[in-house]
């Protein structure tokens, strides 16, 4: 199906009619105008030529049999027009029509036959209410877009037919040669997934460009993405993006993360390239497809002065590392390799030539980026070339940042055909650059070895089916705190008081000092609500403390249903952390660490990843926190045990994994001491889904 949707031979445009400015008329002048070799059949009920070809009335009367249709009638005729098509031979379509989608019945009722005469004749469907498909090495733009792109190897997926057009405008004015263009449109039958498959296999294509406003199946994009990356780059721009990840750190917080999160989580697992921004997914894809991949973090800046600030600040912002080239001037003449190569605005083009030959063959240097501004050289012109023909080298990545004179690209024939990737300002030359270094970086990366913990599975699914069927899908403390003892979880010895008699002899069996909280699965955060007393190191205090709560309880919160109290042997006093899960409908669970206690919201300080996760994984959720060095400990003082959050981490992602029936879960707080120092949970929430999501 996607062969005859990439590669036909023969196409048919059906159309409603093929008058001045109508779609039909537009599809057939762009096939012959674009130069496409195969045979164009126009179909059209009312009759009439276009491009010197006739309509006929129905697609069976062409001569031959056809491999492609595009169909652009009214949305009551697409699914009779899509049987014709079948019958004519037609392996795909692509419907450009709009009608099918939204709250009208009739529309849905009209995607849904749609999507099922397709699925009975075997054709491949592509939209609706898409722009078209567009293969620059076939010389097919069986599209709405106005010209034939230049040919390069950039293949991109849209879901907008606005943004396709915009994109296509933007490619061009950056010299981007392009391979295939696809615009899924409402995606009722070719997805991003299918999509992404074909490029991975395509040898024209070696970087995959893609905007999306939905994904279908989070987990099937992932597999896709993954499978992708590990041959050539997937950069997508994703617009409308998911509120859970927002809602992971607003089950402890309500107000840490923004929607990015899941997103940004999905993609880093899979390798793909997260653009946020349209200047960003373009900035990214010219840089991929003009230079290679840095073979490390070594970056030497080559410069005419005040560009080479701005690119050194850059590149040290973005984590990489400024070095010099070897038998070059340095900007402070000591040749310490930790300045940009500074060459004087009037020097000569072999000048600088030979400033860029030295970092080039300089085998610590990984990367370079000229930053210049060739308003003030000499000869701009001839400088431009010369230095465009120094970016063929295929063992070092070379970006350029023309700064103040993209006036000057325009005139340079050369630089069309220069592989070198250039940008109006260091800043984005840099940002494209880093980009590169993090997926070479995931290329690199050693084989995932998710850890299996031995646990007790079976008690958890005796809570998890008791509170199914009693309809309570908040767990309260104590039985939270059950399901992560099943995990190995250190979980103070404590019981349920229902008098305080029964509290003080519950205290004085797990010894002294306690805490008291009154269990109830509707009071998730007992500070706040007054429903905790700490550190009761007697009988009586323990008494008066259960008495005082039940209390406060019954006046603060009356409609809350309470189990009683919980009283919890006293644990060391430690570092308060947060871990959490909140399953993502699109990508699973996301687990989430930060602080515990109030530093989680005044330090607004989270990570996320998605489980299942590895030890080094786990690792580096706490590592990309500002918190990390307060957790590690100043040099001369004691920091926590890092390795026991991580391992925790890892629980909670096999639980989350093992149990798509837990919509969220939080240990807050989870407390941590030095090394040797078994930490506990100190208070618990676990929440369940009516059912568990599919896929």
């Amino acid at each position: 199906m996607l062969d005859a949707l990439f590669s036909p031979g023969r196409i048919a445009v059906m159309a409603d009619s093929v008058g001045e400015g109508t779609v039909g008329r537009r599809l057939v002048e762009r096939l012959v105008d674009g130069g496409f070799g195969g045979e164009v059949v126009v179909v059209c009920e009312g009759g009439g030529e276009v491009a010197g070809r006739t309509c006929v009335a129905e697609v069976g009367d062409a001569a031959r049999k056809v491999d492609l249709a595009l169909i652009a009638l009214e949305a009551a005729g697409v699914k009779r027009a899509v049987g014709q098509a079948a019958r004519a031979g037609a392996q795909a379509v692509v419907v450009a029509s709009a009608g099918f989608r939204g709250t009208d019945p009739t529309a849905v009722e009209l995607e849904r036959g749609l999507v099922q005469e397709c699925e009975q004749q075997g054709v491949g469907l592509l939209g609706p209410r898409s722009l078209g498909v567009i293969n620059v090495h076939h010389r097919m733009n069986a599209s709405g877009a106005a010209a034939l792109p230049r040919p390069g190897g950039i293949s991109i997926i849209s879901q907008s037919g606005a943004v396709t057009v915009a994109l296509l405008s933007w490619a061009a004015r950056r010299r981007l040669g392009l391979a295939k263009v696809v615009c899924v449109g409402d995606k009722a039958g070719f997805s991003e997934v299918d999509l992404l498959k074909a490029l991975t296999a395509d040898p024209a294509t070696t970087v995959i460009v893609a905007y999306l406003e939905s994904i279908q199946s989070g987990r099937a994009f992932m597999k896709a993405a993954e499978r992708a990356a590990r041959h050539k780059p997937v950069i997508v721009l994703k617009a409308g993006v998911t509120p859970a990840g927002a809602r992971a750190a607003a089950a402890h917080t309500g107000q840490l993360a923004d929607a990015n999160i899941a997103y940004g989580a999905a993609f880093r697992r899979s390798g793909v390239v997260h653009a946020l921004t349209v200047e960003a997914l373009l900035d990214y894809a010219s840089a991929f497809e003009r230079t290679p991949l840095p073979g490390g973090d070594r970056v030497a800046i080559v410069t005419t002065g005040g560009p080479g600030v701005l690119a050194a600040d850059a590149v040290d912002r973005a984590g990489l590392r400024v070095v010099g080239g070897s038998g070059s001037e340095s900007g402070d003449g000591d040749g310490d390799g930790g300045a940009p190569v500074e060459v004087s605005s009037d020097a000569s083009p072999e000048q600088y030539t030979a400033a860029v030959d030295a970092v080039m063959a300089d085998d610590d240097v990984d990367a370079v980026i000229l930053a210049l501004a060739p308003h003030a050289m000499a000869q701009p012109l001839e400088a431009l070339r010369a230095l465009c023909q120094r970016s063929a080298d295929p063992n070092k990545s070379i970006l350029a940042s023309w700064l103040g004179g993209q006036e000057l690209l325009g005139q340079v024939d050369d630089l069309v055909r220069c592989s070198l990737p250039d940008y109006p300002s260091p800043e984005r030359a840099v940002a494209a650059l880093k980009a590169m270094f993090d997926y070479a970086a995931w290329r690199k990366r050693p084989p995932r070895i998710v850890t299996r913990f031995p646990v007790n599975r079976r008690r958890v699914e005796r809570i998890l089916t008791h509170h199914l069927r009693s309809g309570q899908l908040e767990l309260s403390e104590v039985r939270s705190k059950e399901v992560f003892r099943a995990y190995n979880f250190a979980v103070p010895q404590g019981g349920l008081a229902t008098s305080g008699d029964e509290a003080v002899e519950i205290a004085e069996r797990i010894g002294l000092p306690v805490v008291l909280k009154i269990d109830s699965p509707d009071i998730p955060h007992k500070t706040a609500a007054g429903a905790l007393r700490l550190n009761l190191g007697n009988p009586e205090a323990v008494r008066d403390a259960f008495d005082l709560l039940m209390l406060r309880i019954s006046q603060r919160l009356p409609d809350a249903r309470v189990n009683g109290v919980f009283v919890e042997k006293m644990g060391f006093s430690g570092r308060e952390v947060l871990l959490g899960m909140q399953r993502d409908p699109q990508f699973g669970p996301m687990l989430l660490f930060g602080l515990g206690g109030i530093l989680v919201e005044t330090m607004e300080d989270v990570s996320f990843n998605l489980a299942p996760i590895t030890g080094e994984e786990a690792m580096q959720m706490l590592q990309t926190t500002r918190a990390y060095e307060l957790l590690r400990g100043a040099p001369g003082h004691h920091g926590v045990d890092l390795r026991s959050i991580a391992n925790g981490l890892q629980r909670i992602s096999q639980l989350a994994t093992d149990f798509p029936l837990i919509a969220e879960l939080d240990i807050s707080p989870f407390i941590v001491g030095d090394a040797g120092a078994e930490p506990y949970v100190a208070d618990a929430r676990i929440v369940l889904a009516t059912e568990a999501p599919h896929g």
